[in-house]
């Protein structure tokens, strides 16, 4: 298996596994506060991916050099994460997965400026493809809506959050000095970790825990053991054999993967005219895909 191949199939379970976050964070988003919740994620996350470096070769002391990497790329994830969960507070998770496939056109730009990775003629058409059809499921096919650029305020919070997930991949590459995957994804999560206990400090201790809904524990176990610890190390993978515009690609087949999520939560199918923005983003992953340049 070429290392192409490998960084292509950790990124399609990883479009699996986020989709998950939207479908099952849209559902208990109202039950806590995004900061309490995503700070016990990833001091979850962070204990997960410490057992498996240990399991996987250890965490050599020179992993731990600079630290201020760590700092940098754990704050972008925190940003990500928190301004997720306040965007599905009120954004659809469909909408919010499309907001979602924004990232690929933001993380090529980084790319650009930070590793000067280029952006071949096909990568563009399939980035601007993509962008279109994010677009209309965002303004719910609603051409009036779009003109007047009445964006919801959950998309618009989640935006803010795309953008810091977006540069994480090219920042992650220039940033790394060649240590193990999971040591360098420890020194990442433990430092978001330290940044979000210290800044939702508040809102932890308001938070009556024993009073939660199931759904949040079941949420939490979710996005800790799979979308925090699970897409951490496949982004690690992808991003160290793809360019930065082809790892954030798989973004794309988010909605796809949430309307799945949504129909086996019982929750029905979007609007046919909705889809139609759906198959726009999976004709711009397949025409990157088939780019070699």
């Amino acid at each position: 298996m070429t290392p192409q191949t490998v960084g292509h199939l950790s990124m399609l379970a990883f479009s699996a596994l986020v989709a998950g976050s939207f479908s099952l964070g849209g559902i208990m988003a109202n039950e806590i506060a995004p900061t309490a919740f995503t700070a016990l994620r990833f001091v979850l996350g962070s204990t997960i991916i410490a057992g498996v470096a240990l399991a996987t070769g250890g965490m050599p002391r020179s992993a731990f050099r600079a630290p201020w990497r760590y700092l940098l790329l754990g704050g972008l994830y925190v940003i990500y994460f928190v301004t997720m969960f306040e965007g599905l507070k009120t954004a659809p998770p469909v909408s919010a997965a499309a907001v979602f496939t924004l990232t690929p056109i933001m993380a090529a730009a980084f790319g650009w400026l930070l590793l000067r990775q280029v952006t071949t003629a096909r990568m563009a058409l399939a980035l601007a493809i993509g962008g279109a059809g994010a677009l209309w499921v965002i303004f719910r096919a609603d051409w009036s809506a779009f003109l007047a650029f009445e964006v919801g305020r959950g998309e618009m919070v989640f935006f803010w959050g795309c953008i810091a997930h977006a540069v994480y991949p090219a920042l992650m590459r220039k940033l790394s000095r060649g240590e193990p995957a999971a040591a360098f994804t420890f020194g990442i999560v433990a430092a978001g970790t330290v940044l979000l206990v210290i800044v939702a400090w508040p809102d932890i201790r308001a938070t009556d825990w024993a009073a939660l809904p199931s759904i949040v524990w079941i949420t939490l176990v979710y996005v800790s053991v799979f979308a925090t610890a699970g897409t951490f190390l496949l982004v690690r993978i992808a991003a160290m054999r793809l360019p930065s515009a082809k790892v954030m690609a798989y973004t794309y087949l988010t909605p796809s993967w949430v309307i799945l999520w949504e129909i086996a939560l019982g929750k029905g199918a979007p609007p046919m005219l909705i889809l139609v923005g759906i198959a726009m983003t999976a004709v711009a992953l397949l025409l990157l895909l088939r780019d070699d340049g």
